[in-house]
């Protein structure tokens, strides 16, 4: 989903933008991370053969209310649903529907809250039955990418880092990263600078300073990396028709490292694990 209007919410940005937030705005993202990432363990068992991607986001929907917080994507852009729900070949933002869910389809939902003005946003990767040999491969290879990326995180590096970590893994294992859509800065805000490139040159890019706070979410597919968006105008598909994957987490950079806001409380984020 595209930039908002970058908002000023105070402190320091950099010269690209970029908000630098302070040591008290973690405990923030971690309350809104952890709602988010709560959500995607309890919808795990509603994942099945024969279920609807419509009832999914039913369940989120409700999930959301119940805790008291707001969806972000609920009325974004004119968007009418909790989550995003992309299966097999859709890349991302796949809308909830009456579709039902086959035996072996892998499907990515992503849920953007927010609690007490602060977002929450990550996606990960879900099975329906019996997980192919080659989807199990795809999802393994986008999750340690997604955390290869994540291990580049720490003040001097840069954003070039990130993506040279993700696209080397993914292509040595001769599959392709998505390039038409990135992770971005949040906080406060749903979308805001920096785009985050799954690919690049390392040292090249932004910065990384303490208190930046972003999503990382690699998407990888089997085949080519082209997309093209389908008439609904949000639906993101594969060129090819190849199986797609995406695990997205949300993140602060601290004094020395990385802060991770979305960890699965239940230790769910990855499908087979």
């Amino acid at each position: 989903m595209e930039h908002d209007v970058n908002i000023d919410h105070g402190g320091r940005k950099t010269r690209d933008g970029i908000q630098i937030y302070h040591d008290a705005d973690f405990a923030g993202m971690h309350k809104a991370g952890k709602l988010a990432a709560q959500i995607l363990d309890d919808v795990a068992d509603h994942v099945f053969v024969g279920q609807t991607t419509g009832a999914l986001d039913d369940f989120i929907r409700n999930s959301v209310n119940e805790a008291g917080a707001v969806s972000a994507t609920i009325g974004y852009k004119g968007y009418q649903h909790a989550s995003c729900i992309s299966v097999n070949h859709v890349v991302c933002h796949g809308i909830p529907g009456d579709k039902k869910l086959k035996d072996g389809d892998i499907l990515n939902i992503d849920v953007t809250v927010i609690v007490d003005g602060w977002y929450g946003d990550t996606s990960r990767m879900y099975v329906a039955g019996k997980l192919a040999r080659k989807a199990e491969r795809l999802i393994q290879v986008t999750h340690d990418s997604l955390m290869r990326g994540i291990e580049a995180v720490k003040p001097g590096n840069t954003f070039g880092d990130i993506g040279h970590a993700i696209q080397s893994y993914v292509e040595a294992n001769r599959m392709s990263v998505v390039r038409d859509f990135c992770g971005h800065g949040l906080g406060r805000v749903f979308h805001a600078p920096p785009n985050v490139l799954h690919y690049g040159r390392p040292g090249t890019g932004p910065v990384l300073e303490e208190g930046m706070f972003f999503t990382i979410e690699p998407m990888v597919n089997l085949g080519r990396a082209e997309t093209k968006v389908l008439a609904d105008d949000w639906t993101a598909v594969t060129r090819d028709k190849s199986l797609s994957a995406q695990f997205e987490h949300s993140v602060g950079v601290t004094a020395d490292g990385v802060d991770i806001f979305t960890l699965s409380p239940g230790g769910r984020f990855h499908p087979t694990y």
